[in-house]
């Protein structure tokens, strides 16, 4: 008895946080998908499935799940490929291996929307005086507008540096947990067979043994740029609104359910579960193909 009270009396609060503002927020925006809820969260016009067919042929809709493909086509293998080989190459330091570590993990513990507004206003800043044209003066460069060109689209270089710079560090820790439960024994025997201590012990022991963080890493990756929103709304939103060209889906389904056009409960809450069940289908599916 007295061990159960213990046990609530810590897991008590936490719990009703998380039922009261997770579960039941849930539960009512599964709820409103089912209704016509305009500037209301309490509709009483059951519409059935519409709210679900009208999402599923909305260009605009269907367009932010192709900027999301775009955007995680170079997030995730760029943060894969940068964080794995930071992770070998900390690891294999024994001179301030703790001292590096801190400094690549550092970024992760920032803020996103500040870190936003410092890679808009200070270094991709589109006058000349910003840092990347800067650098581009010095070599003859003509000032490039890096948040609003789209032809060519810069802006991507802009939200890609941004969000490599914020997660690099966390998934390279990930990878360096798994690196060090790799039994060392595994890597004298290969040399005693004749393995090259680089590229083939990296192909056959450390890649295979590292497949369990790598899956991890990967679906963290997928489900990280399915919810990209504070880059995308800092970095390209301005005092006009936002951009049509670059509209990642929670930003679309933001405007779709505040608006000024008027808040759409209905629509941004089918649109929510239809992400929701995006996420969940496409990363059971990539566990099930990476694992086998």
């Amino acid at each position: 008895m007295k061990h159960g009270r213990a046990f609530w009396l810590f897991v008590g609060p936490f719990a009703i946080g998380l039922l009261v503002f997770v579960y039941v927020p849930i539960g009512w925006s599964l709820l409103l998908s089912f209704f016509d809820a305009r500037n209301t969260v309490t509709p009483t016009e059951f519409v059935g499935l519409r709210n679900y067919a009208d999402m599923l042929t909305d260009a605009p809709f269907l367009r932010s799940l192709g900027t999301f493909s775009v955007f995680a086509a170079f997030i995730v293998p760029l943060t894969f490929v940068l964080a794995l080989a930071l992770a070998l190459l900390v690891n294999q330091i024994s001179f301030m291996q703790t001292f590096f570590r801190s400094v690549f993990f550092l970024p992760t513990a920032c803020s996103y929307v500040v870190a936003s507004l410092v890679w808009k206003l200070s270094i991709f800043n589109g006058v000349r005086f910003g840092l990347a044209n800067t650098v581009l003066g010095w070599f003859g460069g003509e000032p490039v507008a890096w948040t609003v060109s789209t032809s060519p689209p810069w802006y991507w270089l802009v939200l890609v540096t941004l969000r490599l710079w914020l997660q690099l560090g966390f998934y390279m820790i990930l990878f360096i947990a798994g690196l060090q439960r790799i039994p060392q024994h595994l890597y004298e025997a290969a040399w005693i067979d004749g393995a090259s201590r680089g590229w083939q012990s990296l192909r056959y022991i450390t890649l295979p043994q590292l497949r369990t963080t790598s899956v991890a890493v990967l679906l963290l990756l997928l489900i990280a740029a399915y919810q990209a929103f504070d880059e995308f709304y800092n970095v390209l939103g301005t005092d006009r609104g936002y951009p049509p060209f670059a509209r990642p889906p929670l930003i679309y389904l933001y405007y779709t359910a505040l608006g000024s056009g008027g808040q759409d409960f209905g629509h941004g809450s089918a649109g929510a579960v239809i992400l929701t069940l995006l996420i969940a289908g496409v990363t059971l599916l990539q566990g099930r193909v990476i694992t086998r």
